[in-house]
């Protein structure tokens, strides 16, 4: 290789100040410190009728506190938090002392800037690269956020992360759960995966309902999981549970929740499909495929399944076996309303998801511990959750859980009319 050809990575130019960006923190200053001036008058008004031994006002201004920078989006901000002095401290309500919501004492970054640490950190940036990261964001002087900032939040995380998985589930109901088992490209203590569900309100909002991990995706494993959501209050069962081919899954929803009806993943099933296939065939059998699932009715549906086992089963057998296995439960989907078909046919929630855990686990060679990836994991999708997307015609919620009866995805007394 020669030299034109090798990038050269150099350390990242420290943060550069501009003409827009002095009159963004003088700005900011400004508007905090009149800020910061208005709560002060209000706390002295509140107590401005209260005396001292000496008939004096108990509660006056006295000065400022040391200057200090509070680091933010657009670089550190220099400011001053004024002071009171209560002149009866010794009084028997005890001393009255003033404090800042705006600017707590020890605050030193602001939150946008909390929520960066952590996004970088899951991002790929290593402890030791924070420093240069950073300063390239912020400039050289950067007080609170070393790399020794991670390993405190990461104890934080741990914690956060203990309480969710204990939390009491008897108020929730889930309409639908998409469940997968999740392999992240690291060196790990044992052979683990992720195993995640998330589920669908009432009202359609996703939420992330389980994270553990287990032993490949044994039936074991995920029995565990969901007696435990069991246990924790979720005792109603889902509508619909989706996933993919994981035998262990299905075994222990039979028997957490043997009323809850399956729906086979058809991004998994088509790639099962494609390993049993010629890569000059695969394209033609995905269209083939893809007319099965798109299908407006069942019964279309079933006419295409049949002409793709009478295209394929002859001379790929095996192709062919792996599509008729799941015929029936392939097809569930157009039980329950159109409208929610395009989330339900697939786990993408969850692939879309944690393709960011694979990213950030990929750019770590190094050996993590099931608990360090399953932290990680869990604070990426808190993160991802936000912006997930409600279902379609979430209205019609009501109607599933009532029992309705839809017919290609329609109610069926509409039908009947």
């Amino acid at each position: 290789m020669t030299k034109d050809n090798v990038l050269d990575f150099k350390k990242p130019e420290p943060f550069v100040d501009d003409p827009l960006t002095d009159v963004l923190r003088t700005g900011a200053r400004k508007l905090l410190t009149e800020a910061l001036e208005a709560e002060i008058e209000d706390f002295l008004s509140h107590y401005r009728d209260l005396r001292d031994h000496q008939d004096r006002q108990r509660v006056v201004r006295n000065g400022y506190l040391p200057e200090r920078e509070i680091q933010t989006g657009i670089g550190p901000v220099a400011v001053k938090v004024p002071r009171a002095r209560d002149r009866n401290p010794n009084h028997e309500s005890g001393p009255l002392r003033f404090t800042s919501s705006l600017l707590p004492p020890y605050l030193r970054k602001t939150k946008s800037m909390e929520e960066l640490i952590p996004w970088l950190y899951l991002k790929g940036i290593s402890t030791s690269d924070f420093t240069e990261a950073l300063a390239a964001i912020l400039g050289t002087d950067a007080p609170g956020l070393s790399p020794s900032t991670i390993s405190r939040l990461k104890d934080i995380w741990e914690k956060d992360l203990e309480d969710w998985q204990k939390r009491d589930l008897s108020h929730k109901r889930y309409v639908y759960i998409w469940a997968d088992g999740i392999y992240c490209n690291v060196r790990m203590e044992d052979r683990q995966c992720l195993l995640v569900i998330i589920g669908a309100t009432e009202d359609g909002t996703k939420e992330l309902l389980a994270l553990e991990s287990g032993f490949r995706e044994s039936e074991l494993s995920w029995t565990a999981l969901l007696m435990d959501l069991k246990h924790r209050g979720l005792t109603t069962p889902p509508k619909l549970a989706i996933g993919d081919g994981a035998l262990g899954f299905w075994k222990a929803l039979s028997k957490v929740y043997h009323t809850t009806r399956w729906q086979r993943c058809w991004v998994h099933k088509t790639a099962n499909i494609m390993n049993y296939l010629p890569k000059s065939l695969q394209a033609k059998a995905k269209a083939n495929l893809k007319q099965i699932w798109m299908a407006p009715t069942k019964e279309e549906a079933q006419k295409s399944f049949d002409a793709f086992l009478s295209l394929y089963e002859a001379k790929y057998p095996k192709a062919a076996q792996c599509l008729a296995k799941d015929r029936e439960v392939l097809l569930t989907f157009y039980d329950f309303p159109a409208e929610h078909w395009i989330h339900i046919r697939t786990t993408n929630p969850i692939e879309s998801t944690f393709s960011t855990v694979r990213l950030r686990t990929a750019k770590v060679r190094s050996c993590f511990s099931s608990k360090t990836v399953l932290t990680m994991a869990f604070k990426l999708c808190q993160c991802a959750q936000k912006r997930w997307q409600r279902l379609y015609g979430y209205r019609k919620l009501g109607k599933v859980i009532s029992g309705i009866r839809f017919v290609d995805g329609v109610e069926e007394m509409r039908n009947a009319a």
